[in-house]
């Protein structure tokens, strides 16, 4: 058999891989078979792949929360085309242009040229943004839309505190809460104070200089991207009858007799892949009322030193790798 055949029935593709745990450096590009889709799946050819603090973790450990062990191929954001649709799929066809969030928390694989997953992980990509501005996305602004309209049924005339609100899901949260009508105080630097009011922040925080429990009260919700010492404080920050939304686990460490007796609901939620939560996320940016900050781009060959960079907490928005031009 020829080379040109044996590649075409054989196709592959360059992805990062890791066969052990450890610092950034174990991360490597590879040549792996390309996946196909499944039914009810489509595959995409990656356009950009978002790098989200998940990533670096996964890494740092070694395996994933559902257990999937080494080798693996992290990444979970993606902008990208339509290749090929599996059997069932009428959502999208070839040429299409999507971005989406998908499997998570489950391997998805998207540090590569290519993924495969359920049609119904992906949304049109919004048309005023080009592939690395979607690949930024799906994540991070997914986490806010979740937390903050599903979870905690954020009102017009709410007080929302974001904490971390430079960051990649704090940033895009504080434009989400603006939109749906709240009053946002924002905690970052005070470097970063400018920007959160550019973002629509009534409020800034500066949490080097200030205790926000301290200065900040009768809020109706949280949005707590930290937890630790954060949790004690953001409580105290909380209205009886408010909400305090938590990214991290609400472990043993959490003060839940302070928020029983304050009369606060204390809940953790792990983002899911949602197509109607794309959708709508997409609708906002090409509304005008959504935008997402891209700290730093780097090519697929350079994912070690983009969780590098990551691992410093200092990026304002988000880090993305550039697949394909």
């Amino acid at each position: 058999m020829s080379q040109a055949a044996t590649s075409h029935a054989h196709p592959t593709m360059s992805a990062v891989s890791q066969d052990t745990a450890g610092p950034a450096d174990v991360l490597r590009v590879v040549t792996a078979a390309r996946p196909r889709p499944g039914r009810g799946e489509v595959l995409v050819r990656v356009h950009a792949a978002g790098v989200n603090p998940a990533d670096w973790k996964i890494r740092a450990r070694g395996v994933f929360a559902d257990g999937a062990e080494l080798p693996f191929t992290l990444g979970f954001d993606v902008s990208g085309v339509v290749e090929e649709t599996g059997d069932g799929v009428t959502l999208f066809q070839p040429g299409d242009e999507v971005f989406g969030m998908p499997r998570f928390p489950h391997q998805a694989g998207a540090y590569a040229e290519y993924v495969t997953a359920p049609a119904r992980h992906f949304a049109p990509r919004p048309g005023n943004l080009d592939h690395v501005e979607a690949g930024a996305l799906p994540l991070a602004a997914l986490t806010a839309w979740q937390a903050l309209v599903d979870t905690a049924h954020v009102r017009p005339g709410q007080r929302v505190l974001v904490h971390a609100a430079a960051g990649g899901v704090g940033h895009l949260a504080v434009q989400i809460a603006k939109a749906r009508g709240a009053h946002v105080i924002g905690t970052a630097s005070a470097a970063k104070h400018d920007l959160l009011r550019s973002l629509g922040a009534d409020e800034t925080v500066d949490y080097r200089t200030q205790d926000v429990a301290e200065t900040v009260r009768d809020v109706d919700v949280v949005l707590d991207t930290l937890g630790g010492p954060t949790w004690h404080r953001s409580v105290r920050t909380l209205r009886p009858g408010g909400t305090l939304v938590s990214l991290v686990p609400l472990d043993a460490t959490f003060p839940h007799a302070e928020a029983e007796a304050a009369g606060v609901r204390a809940v953790f939620m792990l983002v899911e892949p949602d197509h109607q939560g794309l959708r709508e996320i997409a609708a906002l940016t090409e509304q005008g009322r959504l935008r997402v900050i891209v700290d730093a781009v780097f090519p697929l060959h350079e994912a070690a030193a983009a969780h590098r960079l990551g691992e410093k907490g200092r990026t304002t928005g988000k880090i993305v790798l550039s697949v394909a031009s």
